[in-house]
């Protein structure tokens, strides 16, 4: 007998899975070398460091009960503290908002600043989980393209200048995601000043800030405008698992969000919140642990990098990764990088397609790769097997 269910919500329609996560599903057999994931290294999380604060914190049963929707109180301290100096203004806990990593924060802000049908500016390529959460919001999305240098803010200036009236603007400032560049200095006080100038909100997405490698990045776009809300993270410098993300926001879109993650899970884990505080907190501890992971991963970006352009010449131009997780590629001879997954995938390797990161450009000539999981040697054989999968 078949069976007929009532329908579900029209929200879903149009909507998919991340192309990304079904290709982690087919390329997680042992032969294969994935460079299509954007995980941290487990070997580079402090596993003992973690369990020395789950006992210490498993010793009291108190601390085991709900937490406030916003976040463990002295979880959110410290984090008002971190982010104070990196802001260079003070910061106060009522801004400071913890969330079940930082893609529910985002989640939940398209929720509060967003109404059906409004307009949402992203960069192209884009983040695949905003476009994910913009879309399940119903908005309009429409993209500026990246350069070197970040986003080109002077074409948003011209997409206002015709009219075009964004709720909000979503950029991933350093190190981005797909792209691995990140927004100059001058664009991000110009994207402040437009956001101030013209009254909408700039949702600033910086998971991968710390871990630079050669300099530091630039001061944040929060640091010039208070329409800019931040989004960071513990799962690129700590562990996923953990699940500790945090948006600093003025108070009253974080009260928004509190009304509504209280409808979704009421509070965040009281457990897992603080351990990262544990570990945010032991400040001397965490700046050589972050450092380790930095080392470590510039190791290997430009182990991949050199790689590439030795083995591929100038058929690929790719970036230089100066910090954060992924290289992007992009194919001067015309390789169409969907069509070449299957063939690199035959040959033990496996990258994401630029398609899977588009909005209104195609990428089909560009694919990203993920250096973080895998030693030199190992990306060497990587791009060897590339190389002879395209042939």
């Amino acid at each position: 007998m078949s069976l007929a269910y009532p329908p579900l919500s029209s929200r879903l329609d149009g909507l998919q899975s991340s192309a990304i996560r079904d290709l982690l599903k087919l390329t997680s057999r042992d032969d294969i070398i994935s460079l299509a994931g954007g995980l941290p290294d487990p070997r580079l999380m402090p596993v003992d460091r973690i369990a020395a604060a789950s006992e210490a914190t498993l010793a009291d049963r108190s601390r085991l009960q709900y937490t406030e929707s916003a976040g463990w109180g002295p979880l959110r301290e410290i984090l008002a503290e971190r982010e104070s100096a990196r802001l260079g203004r003070p910061v106060p806990v009522e801004e400071v908002f913890v969330t079940h990593g930082s893609q529910q924060a985002l989640s939940l802000l398209a929720e509060v600043l967003l109404d059906p049908g409004a307009l949402v500016v992203v960069e192209d390529p884009a983040y695949v989980g905003a476009l994910q959460v913009f879309r399940a919001a119903g908005a309009r999305i429409v993209a500026v393209p990246l350069d070197a240098e970040g986003m080109r803010v002077d074409l948003l200036a011209d997409l206002l200048a015709r009219g075009e009236r964004p709720a909000l603007v979503h950029t991933v400032s350093n190190f981005h995601n797909p792209r691995g560049v990140t927004m100059s200095a001058q664009r991000r006080a110009a994207l402040a000043e437009l956001a101030e100038r013209r009254g909408f909100w700039v949702i600033e997405d910086d998971p991968y800030g710390e871990l630079w490698f050669d300099r530091p990045v630039p001061e944040p776009v929060a640091t010039h405008s208070r329409n800019v809300i931040r989004l960071s993270s513990a799962s690129k410098i700590l562990a996923p698992a953990l699940r500790a993300g945090w948006m600093v926001a003025p108070e009253p879109v974080c009260r928004g969000v509190e009304l509504l993650k209280q409808g979704a899970d009421l509070c965040g884990s009281a457990l897992t919140q603080q351990i990262t505080a544990d570990l945010l907190a032991d400040t001397e501890w965490l700046a050589a642990h972050v450092n380790t992971v930095r080392s470590r991963y510039g190791e290997r970006a430009k182990a991949l990098v050199s790689e590439l352009r030795t083995r591929f010449g100038d058929r690929i131009v790719s970036t230089d990764a100066a910090g954060g997780m992924f290289v992007w590629a992009d194919f001067t001879d015309g390789t169409d990088t969907t069509a070449l997954l299957p063939r690199a995938v035959e040959n033990g390797v496996a990258f994401v397609p630029g398609a899977a990161f588009a909005v209104s450009t195609d990428y089909r000539h560009s694919m990203r790769l993920c250096f973080t999981t895998d030693e030199p040697e190992t990306l060497a054989e990587a791009v060897d097997r590339l190389h002879r999968a395209i042939g």
